[in-house]
C-alpha cells in the first residue's frame, strides 16, 4: 500500500498528474458552484422547478470552468481559438447540461411518485447532478486534454516556482 502511495505522489508531480489534478480540482470547483446555484435557484428561493434549476446551474458553473480549466489546468494562455477551444468546450458543456436534464428529469419523477418534501426532494436533485456530471467527467477529460494540448515547455511555462523548484529538489534526490 505504501508503495502505491508513493507512485501516487510521485505521479502527481508530473505534467500529467499536475494536469489531471487541477483538472480533477476545477471539476470540485465547478460542481461546487452548480450545487450551490442548484440549491439557491430550487431549493431556497423556489424560482424554477428542477430542470431549469439544474439546467440554470450548470450553466452558471461552466464559466469558472472553462477559464480555470484553460489557465489553470492546460496553462493556455491569452486568446481564445474560437474552433479549437470554445466551440468544443460549450459543445461539451451543453452536451453535459442535456444529460443532467434527464438526471433532474428522473429526479422529479421520482420525488412526484415517493412524495418528498421539498428539502428531500433538492438533495435528489443534487445528486442526480452530481451523477450526470460524473457521467462527463471522464469524456470531458479526455476531450480537454487533446482541445487544450500544450508543448512541455509551455506547461513548465505555467508552472509556479515552487512547483518548479520541488521537481528539481525531487530529480536531485533530496527530500
Amino acid at each position: 500500500m505504501l508503495s502505491r502511495l508513493k507512485a501516487f505522489y510521485t505521479w502527481l508531480h508530473t505534467h500529467e498528474g499536475r494536469k489531471i489534478f487541477r483538472y480533477t480540482m476545477v471539476s470540485v470547483i465547478s460542481t461546487g458552484v452548480s450545487a450551490i446555484v442548484i440549491v439557491l435557484v430550487y431549493g431556497v428561493f423556489h424560482v424554477w422547478t428542477e430542470v431549469p434549476s439544474t439546467i440554470f446551474g450548470n450553466f452558471v458553473a461552466a464559466f469558472p470552468s472553462y477559464w480555470l480549466n484553460r489557465k489553470w489546468a492546460w496553462g493556455k494562455h491569452g486568446r481564445s481559438h474560437l474552433v479549437k477551444e470554445v466551440l468544443p468546450f460549450w459543445t461539451m458543456a451543453a452536451l453535459g447540461i442535456a444529460f443532467s436534464i434527464i438526471g433532474a428529469a428522473l429526479a422529479r419523477d421520482v420525488g412526484i411518485h415517493f412524495k418528498l418534501s421539498h428539502i428531500d426532494q433538492t438533495v435528489l436533485v443534487l445528486v442526480a447532478n452530481f451523477l450526470s456530471f460524473a457521467i462527463f467527467w471522464v469524456v470531458k477529460l479526455l476531450v480537454f486534454n487533446r482541445m487544450f494540448k500544450v508543448v512541455l515547455e509551455e506547461f513548465d511555462e505555467h508552472l509556479t516556482i515552487e512547483e518548479s523548484m520541488e521537481g528539481s529538489v525531487e530529480s536531485s534526490g533530496v527530500h
